[in-house]
């Protein structure tokens, strides 16, 4: 009898092709199983997994699983966005890291008797692919508690009512039986939830349940985007109460840092101050402290403001308000800093060498008073000038310098993209919109807190505490190669294999700067890279260039920052509010949910502004604006203007008329006929031709270009005759007259 031969590991190669072949998700046991591996490759095959998923090079589909890259799971979560022309619900899987936009799911209409779905709405669904980028899908479970919700503009008729949504991608209107108007009135956005329906065709019926404001006023703007996105707006009676009972901390078992000059450094606008910060020479190098609120010391695991403040995840940003993580009483009360009033904190003090090479951490919990409320500005000119202001200014920025020489040496991802802030005036409408500045100041403080997020991680690896790590994968092999593809075209060569370094994408940008492709460049970088993430797992932090991260320094506004904090309680032994063994063992649940409510905040806060632009520029239709492509698809351009930053659609028809191919890797579209390109960051000149405030939508149509490529009138005819009236191909897309002729 022979023996049996032992069974090698598996290639990379081998375990992507068997996770892209599977048709659902697939752990390291399936793995195991179909490679006939055995207990012996149980680590090294953990180890290999990992990295797959660290690099992208396989999707993370839960706890442990993974998926094919850019690939949808069989059943996934999928968020109503609107509805097509028949009412029936269509939708987008709420997590995608494939290429492009993310998939439309067409939603199988509900059994009769059931609600339809609204927009807003989260089901879990059973996919089935119908062609490129479509699929269909079943519910499987509605996981919103609500029966679904209509938000949109009411408009009242003969017979009741229609509502009009405000989601720019719903295609049908809603209609309100009589006596289903609840006091609504023409121009007010309304919530509505569906009626039940035995037909199957016509617009779907609503009842209106809330009047949320009229079209213009101030507060509509923010209030719309809440609702639309089911950001929670009111605290629960039991956690405002817990709040409200809150009182200061006394200095038993703390260290007592009131007598410390720590100071916080924040915008103008900024109402809680979560960081402090302090520095000194230390022999040749510096010695750091940076104290963060004690944000564990009030909530504590369990209790009803620690439910809310997991459930909505992070505080929301918006021009006009602020939706926090936790009630007023605490983040803008005893959790905020406030300057020279006694505060609970968690503190790390931190020696760096004259290179800003850190050389030693310790972390405490603590009493401090801040000696001082200073915003970036008054910082940033008191050390141009020379000004100390009574306080160790300059210490602050040696050290700063020497982290920063640290940071260079690293190699570390810095893109150039510029940020723009909305000024409202009092009546809420929108006064200006200028550029972010971007002050050393700013810079002084990212780097104190990305050091003390390194020590955080560092301690409660040292502590084999578990740990919510801050992690971002590096790009995908096919994200690279499009940008290697990319930068090819510029003349400009990235360093060959799917395992690059940031600094490698970093001296591109830096090749680029000034230059007139540098905005192109910056956008196309940006693009192939993947989303930033919190996970229980390390992969390490590509962006950053560190092997280990984990958010520490705003547990006010972040609830991912307060699990680290219990987490450093519970490791250290410093007293009461640490982690929970149930806590722990739901830290990947946690992650997955944090990490999703962010997405949702950042949607939100851009689609507010995409909303004030609109009403700002709704008196503007017809005016020519320069602007740059900020996006290319298959049905258009997206351009930003340059200077307000408003950004809306220059759709295919308005295109000269030609066949235009979508290159993907390119970022652009070619006519077959003219060759003419338009290519994303291409300077443009475009007129505005619709801006709707209900949507938040901008419409542009070309007026000139600049700089688009044309070849010679010869070889243009040449083109014209050859190609005809020839279809556009797989990735071609007419434009033009004839179009919309058509």
């Amino acid at each position: 009898m022979s023996k049996k031969q032992p069974v090698s590991l598996p290639s990379r190669d081998d375990i992507k092709q068997f996770i892209r072949a599977a048709p659902g998700r697939v752990g390291k046991r399936e793995v195991a199983r179909h490679f006939g591996l055995g207990p012996e490759h149980q680590i090294a095959l953990k180890g290999l997994l990992k990295s797959l998923g660290g690099s992208g090079e396989v999707a993370p589909a839960g706890h442990k699983r993974f998926t094919a890259a850019g690939r949808l799971p069989d059943a996934t979560i999928v968020r109503i966005t609107g509805t097509d022309p028949d009412g029936d619900a269509v939708g987008r899987p709420v997590e995608w890291e494939g290429q492009g936009p993310s998939p439309l799911v067409m939603m199988h209409p509900e059994p009769r008797g059931t609600p339809a779905l609204a927009p807003g709405e989260r089901v879990l669904a059973k996919l089935r692919p119908i062609g490129t980028g479509r699929f269909e899908g079943r519910t499987l479970k509605r996981l919103t508690d609500a029966p679904g919700r209509v938000l949109g503009v009411f408009t009242p008729g003969t017979y009741g009512g229609r509502i009009q949504p405000t989601d720019r991608r719903s295609k049908a209107e809603w209609t309100v039986p009589p006596g289903e108007e609840g006091g609504a009135e023409a121009g007010e956005f309304v919530l509505a939830e569906p009626l039940p329906t035995a037909s199957t065709y016509g617009l779907k019926p609503a009842r209106v349940t809330e009047r949320l404001g009229r079209v213009g006023e101030a507060k509509s703007v923010s209030l719309v985007v809440l609702h639309t996105h089911d950001i929670p707006q009111v605290f629960p009676e039991e956690a405002i109460a817990e709040a409200e009972k809150a009182r200061a901390v006394t200095v038993r078992g703390r260290t007592d840092l009131r007598d410390l000059p720590l100071v916080t450094i924040d915008g103008e606008d900024a109402r809680d101050f979560d960081d402090a910060v302090f520095a000194e020479p230390d022999g040749a190098g510096f010695r750091l402290i940076v104290a963060i609120a004690d944000v564990a010391h009030y909530v504590r695991p369990g209790s009803a403001l620690d439910r809310e403040a997991r459930k909505r995840g992070n505080s929301c940003y918006f021009p006009d308000r602020v939706v926090p993580m936790l009630p007023e009483a605490l983040s803008n009360g005893w959790c905020s800093l406030k300057p020279l009033e006694p505060r609970g904190c968690l503190f790390v003090e931190m020696r760096v060498d004259s290179s800003g090479r850190k050389q030693a951490h310790s972390f405490g919990r603590g009493l401090m008073r801040s000696a001082a409320r200073l915003t970036y500005e008054q910082v940033q000119a008191a050390h141009d000038s020379g000004e100390d202001l009574g306080l160790p200014i300059a210490p602050l920025y040696a050290a700063f310098s020497a982290l920063l020489g640290a940071r260079v040496a690293r190699g570390t991802l810095d893109l150039d993209l510029p940020e723009r802030k909305v000024v409202l005036d009092e009546q809420g409408h929108v006064a200006s919109i200028a550029p972010r500045p971007r002050l050393d100041s700013h810079r002084l403080i990212e780097e104190f807190m990305v050091l003390a997020n390194v020590c955080a991680a560092e301690e409660l690896e040292r502590l084999h505490q578990p740990c919510v790590y801050r992690v971002h994968a590096p790009p995908s092999e096919e994200k690279l190669e499009n940008l290697r593809t990319f930068l090819h075209g510029l003349g400009i060569t990235l360093p060959p294999g799917d395992q690059i370094h940031p600094r490698d994408l970093d001296r591109i940008l830096s090749r680029v700067s000034g230059t007139e492709e540098a905005p192109l460049v910056n956008d196309v970088v940006l693009r192939s890279q993947s989303q930033a993430a919190y996970n229980p797992e390390n992969i390490g932090h590509f962006g950053l260039a560190l092997p280990r991260y984990a958010h520490f320094t705003s547990p006010i506004r972040r609830y991912a920052d307060l699990q680290v904090h219990r987490a450093m309680i519970r490791g250290l032994k410093l007293g009461m509010g640490a982690l929970t063994e149930g806590e722990a063992a739901g830290l990947a649940d946690t992650a997955e949910h944090i990490t999703a409510t962010e997405r949702r905040a950042a949607l939100a806060e851009r689609d507010a502004i995409d909303r004030y632009l609109a009403a700002y520029m709704a008196d503007k239709v017809g005016a020519t604006f320069t602007a740059r492509v900020s996006g290319v698809t298959r049905f258009g351009l997206f351009v930003t203007v340059e200077g307000s930053g408003a950004s809306g659609l220059l759709p295919m028809s308005s295109l000269p008329d030609d066949f235009y191919v979508h290159d993907e890797a390119t970022h652009s579209l070619t006519g077959r006929r003219s060759h003419r390109s338009f290519h994303l960051a291409q300077e443009l000149e475009v007129r505005l031709a619709e801006a709707n405030a209900i949507t938040g939508s901008l419409m542009f149509a070309l007026a000139a270009e600049r700089g688009a490529t044309e070849r010679g009138a010869a070889e243009r005819g040449a083109g014209e005759r050859g190609a005809g009236e020839r279809g556009a191909g797989k990735n071609g897309v007419r434009a033009g007259a004839s179009s919309r002729r058509r």
